[in-house]
C-alpha cells in the first residue's frame, strides 16, 4: 500500500472549522461507544463533552453528515455548524490540539516499529518475517495519516523508519550478481519503475535518471514493492530490484556506480542522499539538514508522486549546480 500525504492537510491548513454538537438517548448502551469510535476515525478533537470539531474541508462535511444521519436514526439529535473562534482558544491552539493527538498515534506507531526493529535483528530468517509486519504497520501509518489534518511533526520520522525497514530485505551485498557496471547502451529509453509515494532517496533517483542516465527513459510508479518488470522495465528502490541498496550504499549511489556516472557534484548529492535516507551520518555534509527540510516539504504538500518529481528537479538541478561550481563542503567541481 502506498503511503500518501494527508488528504486534506493543505486544504485544513487554511480551513475553518465545523463544529459537531450531539445529544445521544440514554439507550442502547452501545451507541455511545459506537459513535465514539466513529468520531476517533474521523481525528476529531472534542472541545467539550459533546461538542466536536474538525478543519472544515469537502470531506470532513460529508464525514459529519454521514454521522449526524446516523445518530439521528438511533433517536439522537444533533447539529453541524461552521465556527470562527473569536475568544477562549485559537486557531493556533486547536491546530496544536489536532498534531498532538496525531502525535501520540505516530509515537505509538514508532514505539512499536522499534521493538519489532530488535525482535527482526535476532531473527535469522528476516524476510520471512518482515511482509505480514510491514503491512500491518503501514495499514496503522495511513490510519494515522489520513487523519493528520496539519502535518504533525512526528509522521515523517515514522515514514522514514517504514522506508528503512522496507529496505531490510531487498539489500544486496557487495559483489552480488547485480552489483556491476552496465553498459550505457542498455540505459537508453527505458521504462523505470519504483513504488508510489516516493520519499528522499526515490526522488533523487528520478532526477538523477532523467538528466544524467537515461534522459529519453520514463518513470513509472506502482503500489507493490515485489512488482514484476515488464520488458523494457528497470526497477530502482524496490525488491530485488536493479538498481537498490546495496551494501551501505543508497539507491542513488548504486545507481551513480553501476550506470558508470564519474562527477564530483553528483558524488556530493550521492552522500547527502545517503545520510538523509540511512541516518548513519557516514558524511555529515553541512548541507543535508536543508535539503532534508525541503524534501520533507515537497512530501508534505505534494501528494501525487509526478508533483514531487517535478519540485525534485528543481531543488536538485540548482543543488547540482551549486555543487557544479564549487560552491560547497569541499568545492567539487565536475
Amino acid at each position: 500500500m502506498a503511503m500518501k500525504a494527508p488528504r486534506s492537510t493543505a486544504e485544513a491548513a487554511s480551513s475553518g472549522w465545523l463544529l459537531l454538537v450531539q445529544q445521544l438517548p440514554a439507550k442502547p448502551a452501545y451507541l455511545r461507544v459506537k459513535i465514539w469510535r466513529q468520531l476517533q476515525s474521523l481525528g476529531v478533537v472534542s472541545l467539550k463533552n459533546s461538542v466536536f470539531v474538525l478543519p472544515e474541508t469537502e470531506q470532513t462535511r460529508v464525514d459529519f453528515q454521514r454521522l449526524l444521519s446516523e445518530i439521528e436514526r438511533e433517536g439522537g439529535e444533533g447539529l453541524i455548524c461552521r465556527a470562527e473562534f473569536l475568544a477562549g482558544i485559537r486557531d493556533v491552539q486547536v491546530r496544536a490540539l489536532f498534531n498532538a493527538a496525531r502525535d501520540a498515534d505516530y509515537g505509538a506507531i514508532a514505539k512499536d516499529l522499534r521493538a519489532f526493529s530488535q525482535t527482526l535483528r535476532k531473527a535469522k530468517n528476516r524476510k520471512a518475517d518482515l511482509g505480514p509486519a510491514l503491512i500491518k504497520f503501514r495499514q496503522r501509518f495511513m490510519d494515522a495519516s489520513r487523519i493528520d489534518y496539519f502535518g504533525a511533526p512526528g509522521r515523517l520520522p515514522v515514514e522514514a523508519s517504514l522506508a528503512a525497514l522496507e529496505h531490510r530485505p531487498i539489500t544486496k551485498a557487495p559483489g552480488s550478481a547485480k552489483s556491476g557496471a552496465i553498459d550505457p547502451k542498455a540505459l537508453t529509453a527505458r521504462a523505470w519503475v519504483t513504488r508510489q509515494d516516493i520519499h528522499v532517496d526515490r526522488i533523487a533517483c528520478a532526477w538523477l535518471i532523467k538528466r544524467f542516465v537515461d534522459p529519453k527513459g520514463t518513470l513509472k510508479f506502482v503500489s507493490s514493492n515485489d512488482y514484476k518488470p515488464l520488458p523494457g522495465e528497470l526497477r530502482f528502490d524496490m525488491q530485488d530490484g536493479e538498481f537498490t541498496h546495496e551494501g551501505d550504499n543508497c539507491s542513488f549511489e548504486t545507481i551513480l556506480k553501476r550506470a558508470g556516472v564519474s562527477n564530483p557534484a553528483l558524488k556530493a548529492i550521492g552522500e547527502i542522499i545517503h545520510d538523509i535516507d540511512l541516518k548513519d551520518g557516514k558524511f555529515n555534509r553541512p548541507e543535508t539538514a536543508g535539503i532534508a527540510h525541503v524534501i520533507a516539504g515537497i512530501c508534505r504538500t505534494q501528494g501525487e508522486d509526478e508533483a514531487r518529481v517535478m519540485r525534485g528537479n528543481e531543488l536538485f538541478d540548482d543543488t547540482y549546480e551549486q555543487f557544479r561550481r564549487g560552491g560547497g563542503k569541499g568545492r567539487v567541481r565536475g
